[in-house]
């Protein structure tokens, strides 16, 4: 027996002749559940339309079927279920007003109100549903089908032809819900089509006379378009087109073609047509392996019309001025076990504006400033780090010289804390070699000078550049020693932590010996040996008070270093601690560089008075005001090197300016931070900068302020003010705008905006930004961009954008 019919008002008398009738309606049954059909190795989920795939028996799984009464017409040969039909196999149910099997014909079919709700989680809804008893051809009227995945087609009527094909007439396919307050409000976007086909086999899902509809508006129609059915992954095929427009290229059209070769890798192969240039190539091959991953990208065109990278003066030439263009990028990662990885990042580029002519780096919206090509090796255990790569930079600008930019051999970097406590503190040790290398000095112009600061003018000196790049060869080998205890006495809170620190470095440097290289770094070849070691201590005594507002804390604090003095100042190159800024957040360190290249000697006191403030209810105070010391010995930041790092840093002096930092956090809503160096002699502001955020349910607002007083010395002859402002606004739950502004006092213009408006829902994604940009871009053209991108969701995501107004100068 296949399973049990049981009539769930009246219990049916068993014969020989009723025996016959119930196995024929368990056997209708059967034919009516076991709907699981075949599915792609890819899937991750039944296939779409598996509701209505070939059906096979279940064997050996019990079957139930209730309704209010059993009808049987021997004469015909017809058994039927009707009234409240519920036929349950196999976790799957059919419910109907009335099913019925006609043995002569082999067809079985369901009438009024059908519901079949598949084991996979698929709903299907028709007022009739009929089907041969090979289940290889039938059809359905008034088909509704709801997938597991949340996606919906509906259509008058259904046929299903040579066991694998259905045919949807009058269909309409979505991905969004329908709205619940308002069912027949329409959806965000819906195809509608004359027939609508589903190839299982293929995996494919084809559209005839489609008409694409946004909130119930046509947006788009397409005699033919296909996209894999909804269940699939990964599916060879088109994917959506994107459009772009730029005044070098023209408009642009692109036609991904998304070949999915295997499960663990792919092609994708990207024809652009552009309206000036011609067609450009892309392909991306992309592969994992057990133990990681990597892709090759390539790209090329032939340049038809070279003209628009002539310049306005009609002479001189960008360097997109070149028939063939060109790219190979690669990338990969790969874990060799749970705590090291290895990988690389490779780049080569037939010139330097390639990527940003044809908008090719998708992830950056002003374009990069450099590409870097690496291999590097990293490895993290529970208290240690470390890290090696080899990097090759290429600059993306105009006023980039490839000669000037440094080869990193390699750079290594690796730390330790040892776990026991020693001597009841921490203790730790870093390491760090690097060995780089460049062909030409790289130098920038300071005091507001005229003169060329290029490797190959013979008007270079202190007085007029700095060198940011040394040319030829420079290795060096760093390791420090670092311990630190903390101590509290008990009864009045007071804190004290010695601390001290040894380093050691090992250089040897083959500078180029021109002229002019010897005026910022000694160009002998010779190996140099610096040590430098420190010892001091923290002191702190907090004092706190309670109130019946709140708490406050009342905390001095002060840290005494002892050492010698920086050696060997101007023999090392300085390529990697030329970014100082002093301000509250390094007061007390230790060494204030921000690289290994120097080193802060000199006996030093670094002293400051922090406050905090606890309001019940309304938030946190936090102030620190302090001021550095010199006291004896060379003060490092008073001797500038090649690129006059320390000096106008507001620590050559003997007493340092004043630094502080205000800061308020009210909640989670409102937040506060400022940042202040003051003069030392007339206490005028030398460095502002103040940021404020807000973030309410529905809104979020940020500002930051930031006024700075010029450094001849570094370049920067006159005052840097400016205002940032950005609000994000949550207009509903599925619509924001976003805007940002800067704004450049000095010059009393804004030469940055961004303005956006989002769409997003479970279903569609889409936004519109406009994007402009006046800064020196280094590629002599103002940026000036409208994106705008849809994703609708299970159909894939396309866009465009377009540049206007800029000008090759």
């Amino acid at each position: 027996m296949i399973g049990r019919v049981r009539s769930a008002h009246r219990p049916a008398r068993l014969g020989s002749v009723l025996a016959r009738a119930l196995l024929l309606g368990a056997a209708a049954g059967a034919l009516a559940l076991a709907w699981t059909g075949p599915v792609a190795a890819q899937s991750s989920g039944p296939a779409f339309g598996s509701s209505l795939a070939t059906p096979k028996l279940q064997a050996g799984k019990e079957m139930l079927v209730t309704a209010d009464e059993l009808q049987y017409d021997y004469q015909n040969e017809r058994v039927s279920a009707v009234g409240h039909v519920q036929i349950y196999n196999d976790g799957a149910v059919l419910e109907a007003e009335r099913v019925t099997y006609d043995r002569r014909t082999n067809l079985m079919y369901g009438e009024g109100n059908v519901r079949l709700k598949t084991k996979s989680g698929d709903v299907i809804y028709a007022e009739r549903l009929e089907l041969s008893q090979d289940f290889k051809q039938g059809f359905v009227d008034s088909l509704r089908l709801e997938g597991a995945d949340r996606t919906h087609f509906a259509a008058a009527r259904a046929d299903r032809r040579d066991g694998d094909v259905l045919v949807l007439r009058s269909g309409v396919y979505t991905a969004c819900e329908p709205c619940k307050e308002d069912p027949k409000k329409p959806v965000a976007w819906q195809v509608k089509a004359a027939r609508i086909i589903h190839k299982e086999g293929e995996r494919m899902v084809y559209y005839e006379n489609a008409t694409v509809e946004m909130f119930g508006f046509p947006v788009a129609w397409f005699p033919y378009f296909s996209h894999p059915d909804p269940t699939v992954t990964r599916k060879s095929g088109f994917l959506m087109p994107q459009f772009r427009q730029t005044t070098k290229i023209g408009t642009a059209i692109e036609m991904p073609y998304f070949w999915a070769i295997a499960p663990d890798y792919d092609l994708t192969l990207t024809p652009t047509m552009t309206s000036k240039q011609g067609l450009l190539m892309q392909a991306e091959w992309r592969q994992r392996l057990i133990n990681g991953a990597y892709t090759i990208r390539a790209a090329g065109i032939h340049q038809e019309d070279l003209s628009v990278f002539v310049r306005t003066d009609g002479v001189s030439y960008t360097p997109g001025y070149r028939e063939d263009r060109g790219l190979i990028e690669s990338h990969g990662e790969f874990w060799l076990n749970e705590r090291w990885s290895w990988g690389w990042d490779a780049m080569l580029l037939s010139d330097r504006t390639f990527l940003q002519d044809y908008d090719l780096n998708k992830n950056d919206v002003f374009g990069q400033k450099e590409t870097r090509s690496q291999l590097f090796l990293t490895g993290q255990g529970d208290r240690s780090y470390f890290d090696v790569r080899s990097v090759y930079y290429m600059g993306l600008s105009e006023s980039d010289r490839q000669k000037q930019l440094p080869i990193v051999h390699p750079v290594l970097d690796y730390n330790y804390t040892f776990a026991p406590p020693v001597f009841g503190g921490e203790l730790g040790f870093n390491v760090n070699l690097t060995s780089l290398s460049r062909t030409d000095a790289d130098f920038d112009n300071i005091n507001g000078s005229s003169v060329d600061c290029s490797s190959l003018s013979t008007d270079v000196n202190r007085n007029n550049c700095l060198m940011r790049g040394s040319p030829g060869i420079y290795n060096r080998l760093t390791a420090d020693l670092h311990w630190k205890k903390t101590l509290i006495e008990p009864t009045t809170g007071q804190v004290l932590t010695p601390f001290m620190k040894v380093r050691g470095d090992t250089a040897w440097r083959d500078a180029t010996d021109r002229a002019y290289v010897a005026e910022y770094i000694s160009t002998d070849n010779e190996v140099v040996n610096r040590g430098m070691p420190a010892v001091g201590v923290e002191y702190r005594w907090p004092f706190l008070g309670v109130q019946s507002w709140g708490t406050q804390t009342l905390e001095p604090v002060a840290q005494l270093v002892v050492r010698p003095s920086e050696t060997q100042i101007g023999k090392l190159p300085n390529e990697d601690a030329q970014s100082l800024v002093f301000d509250d957040t390094n007061l007390f360190a230790i060494d204030k560089y921000s690289g290994y290249d120097r080193v802060e000697g000199g006996g030093r006191v670094n002293a400051g008075l922090r406050y905090t403030a606890q309001f019940n209810g309304a938030g946190t105070v936090n102030a620190l005001f302090g001021q550095s010391y010199h006291l004896f010995g060379v003060n490092s930041f008073a001797v500038g090197d090649m690129a006059n790092t320390g000096l106008d840093s507001g620590l050559e002096t003997t007493k340092s300016d004043y630094v502080a930092g205000v800061s308020y956090q009210a909640d989670k809503t409102y937040a506060v931070s400022s940042h202040y160096r003051f003069d030392d002699d007339d206490f005028s502001v030398r460095r502002l900068e103040v940021q404020a955020s807000a973030n309410y349910e529905r809104i979020t607002l940020g500002g930051l302020y930031g006024r700075y007083a010029p450094q001849p010395l570094l370049g920067y002859t006159a005052w840097r003010e400016a205002v940032v402002g950005s609000t994000g606004i949550k207009v509903t739950d599925r619509w924001s705008v976003t805007a940002a502004v800067r704004y450049d006092i000095v010059n009393d213009k804004i030469d940055t905006t961004n303005y956006g408006i989002r769409y997003l829902d479970d279903c569609v994604g889409l936004s519109v930004n406009y994007i402009t940009d006046y800064t020196e871009s280094g590629n002599a053209e103002n940026v000036h961009k409208i994106m705008f991108k849809i994703d609708l969701r299970t159909l894939g995501e396309g866009g465009f954008s377009t540049s206007l107004g800029s000008t090759t100068q």
